[in-house]
């Protein structure tokens, strides 16, 4: 099959058809052009076919772009800096987001330490958008470690050493409070497990 090379006013109607979730207009183009030319398509701001879908929910084509692009373009930053998967944040998309970051060749639970222009990870959009649920599923699968490998330590307090009080405020001015410090031993044997 020979694949001809889209002009501007082609790859503005894929990123078109991207945002609006049209999946058979996406799929008429990659059968003309090629999955290739896919990677090329920006809008004016530097939006990828990726910001668009992941920015409205599309899944279905998402899940039909994702392995036909590359595995860079899912880190791609648009003008503010901002990946697709700040798109998903920002608009409360746990599925896109979930399948942004678990493409299996892709670069994974990087993505959530991508701080854009205004320096917010998508973490960070999805604390700013109050999206509790996107939030959380960040935290829990994010990479956490320091960048040492090796056997995990237990890390316990020095005798002694007394309770913290720790006060957080979030981008919206709430403050959360917390005691850092020794827990005492559980009388039933057990450790508590928190979700």
């Amino acid at each position: 099959m020979s694949v001809s090379t889209p002009n501007p006013d082609d790859l503005e109607e894929v990123i078109l058809s991207c945002r609006y979730g049209d999946l058979e207009d996406i799929q008429q183009f990659v059968e003309k052009y090629g999955p290739d030319a896919l990677a090329s398509a920006r809008d004016d701001i530097g939006n990828t076919v990726l910001h668009m879908v992941a920015g409205n929910g599309h899944t279905d084509a998402l899940d039909y772009l994702l392995p036909l692009v590359p595995p860079s373009l899912l880190a791609a930053r648009n003008a503010a800096g901002s990946t697709a998967l700040h798109w998903a944040a920002m608009n409360s998309h746990l599925s896109v987001a979930q399948k942004l970051v678990q493409r299996p060749d892709g670069p994974g639970v990087d993505l959530i330490d991508i701080k854009n222009e205004a320096g917010r990870t998508p973490l960070g959009e999805a604390e700013m958008a109050g999206w509790d649920e996107g939030a959380k599923w960040f935290v829990e699968v994010m990479n956490l470690e320091d960048g040492s490998k090796g056997e995990e330590e237990e890390l316990r307090p020095e005798e002694g050493v007394q309770n913290i009080e720790v006060e957080i405020q979030d981008a919206e001015g709430q403050v959360a409070k917390m005691t850092l410090g020794p827990t005492p031993p559980s009388s039933s044997g057990e450790s508590e497990k928190t979700a």
